[in-house]
């Protein structure tokens, strides 16, 4: 199945609501954050992508009330609780969860989010082995990333090595490569299910022009990746 202009329309959300946030950031007691930060700690600017999501699992045959866009807690095991963007209960057995980002920030944000997904992910996989989730069945992880395409984030990136070099893979690596190579990374070491990595610069965004720099990561095999997961859910219910 062809996403790509359910993606756009997702994209234009993105850019719309980050828009609107920074125009009426201050509006009420005249003071704005420094830069962007309004429009990047604002939330909803990824709603566009996790209502996609809930209506192709609903395409895959999932009654709507078992998707969550909200009441998205489950337990950790190194944690009481974290709170993900996107849930799937069906009749007591955790299907589906998915944690997504944006990135419209570089610099100490891509260590934070890379940190962040590891930790997520070796948290509920640890928890799902304890049984903190029983009866159900290994769960489908998912890590989506939208990313702003700027010159910044295209740039070479130097990194610092004073006493081992850095894998030759990250030498002069842009932001944009670097999360190109956490996404392949997060599905090949087995951490996420699928993962989906989405450029997107402002201008041709707020028309839902985005681009996809890896076909691996690309978003209709992340969709498919969780669609069928979602069939073979309820065909072995049946």
């Amino acid at each position: 199945m062809d996403y790509s202009d359910k993606v756009a329309q997702a994209v234009q959300h993105f850019w719309q609501t980050r828009l609107k946030q920074y125009k009426n950031q201050g509006s009420t007691t005249g003071i704005r954050d420094a830069g962007n930060r309004s429009a990047v700690t604002g939330g909803a600017q990824l709603d566009g992508f996790i209502h996609l999501l809930a209506s192709i699992l609903e395409d895959a045959g999932l009654k709507e009330h078992s998707i969550y866009t909200k009441k998205t807690v489950l337990p950790g095991y190194f944690r009481p609780t974290k709170n993900w963007d996107l849930v799937v209960v069906v009749d007591g057995e955790l299907l589906a969860t998915l944690k997504s980002h944006v990135g419209p920030s570089f610099g100490n944000n891509f260590n934070n989010r890379v940190e962040e997904a590891l930790g997520s992910a070796t948290d509920i996989w640890t928890a799902y082995r304890e049984g903190a989730f029983k009866p159900s069945q290994k769960p489908w992880l998912g890590w989506l990333m939208l990313l702003e395409d700027t010159e910044k984030s295209q740039s070479p990136v130097r990194v610092s090595e004073p006493h081992f070099l850095v894998f030759k893979k990250f030498q002069n690596a842009s932001y944009a490569k670097r999360y190109e190579l956490f996404c392949e990374h997060l599905v090949r070491e087995r951490l996420y299910d699928a993962s989906c990595l989405l450029l997107s610069d402002r201008e041709n965004g707020l028309s839902g022009g985005y681009s996809e720099p890896n076909a691996e990561i690309n978003f209709k095999n992340f969709a498919s990746s969780l669609m069928a997961h979602a069939i073979a859910h309820a065909k072995m219910r049946e």
